[in-house]
């Protein structure tokens, strides 16, 4: 079975090379609160999206961050390259704003059949031919709280592109799948996240999963809903490995730094 590596070093200020090929980012920003470390994922994008309210939130809370800073010479440093969505939370003044500075407006009110966040991945992964996709791993700040159909149609877009590395994130935690295909491993970044984590069997039950480098690993494990899931785990070490017959969903918390 083929490996995948995953690593959470997007969380760290310089990231480290290790004479692979290096991974490309772009940045997704939805209509949640931006997660306090939102300039570390700017830093480190080739591309950064809003999804429709996602620009308000760019807006308004990206000043916040820069409190001795002037608040329009915040919003002008961070402009995104694309807005787009159904556009019926973007508001006016916004849309103006951004408009003026040169982002591209993607307007797809016509497609009610997708949600925001799956319109900016259509987008990165079919739209943007200067990105490099060889390494391609999208984060999207602000996908999880918030009212719960919005948080669940952000996990079934980690479903409909289970090709793509998908990072949703937020101020406490992180989630990201593991497609049943590959064995993985997981290199932890014990200056930024964990210890606590947990491995959900969202989609279908999970019959056997076996991980190493947890406080409580799994061995040949069933795994589903009405019976046990792994959560609340601890990560034990720098690596955590997991193989299962299903796919699986892995959240960190991210510490508070």
């Amino acid at each position: 079975m083929e490996l995948m590596r995953h690593s959470s070093s997007f969380l760290l200020p310089t990231i480290p090379t290790d004479g692979r090929s290096s991974t490309t980012y772009a940045l997704v920003i939805l209509n949640q609160n931006l997660p306090r470390f939102t300039p570390l994922l700017w830093k480190h994008a080739q591309v950064r999206l809003c999804a429709d309210g996602g620009a308000n939130r760019l807006y308004d809370e990206m000043p916040e961050l820069f409190c001795s800073e002037d608040a329009l010479d915040v919003r002008r440093r961070y402009k995104p390259d694309v807005i787009k969505g159904d556009m019926d939370s973007i508001r006016s003044e916004v849309l103006d704003f951004y408009t003026t500075l040169g982002t591209k407006v993607v307007d797809e009110s016509h497609d009610q059949d997708t949600t925001d966040l799956h319109k900016c991945m259509s987008y990165i992964c079919d739209f943007t031919p200067d990105l490099d996709k060889s390494n391609l791993c999208i984060l999207v700040a602000g996908a999880l709280g918030g009212r719960f159909d919005h948080e669940s149609g952000n996990l079934n877009v980690l479903y409909n592109f289970s090709t793509t590395r998908i990072i949703l994130i937020s101020d406490d935690c992180l989630i990201h799948l593991l497609p049943k295909t590959h064995s993985h491993e997981i290199y932890i970044q014990s200056s930024a996240e964990g210890p606590h984590c947990g491995l959900i069997p969202i989609g279908m039950p999970s019959k056997r999963t076996t991980t190493t480098g947890l406080k409580w690993d799994l061995n040949d494990t069933e795994m589903k809903f009405g019976g046990l899931i792994s959560t609340s785990n601890i990560v034990k070490g720098e690596k955590v490995t997991v193989q299962s017959d299903s796919d699986l969903l892995w959240t960190i918390s991210i510490k508070k730094l």
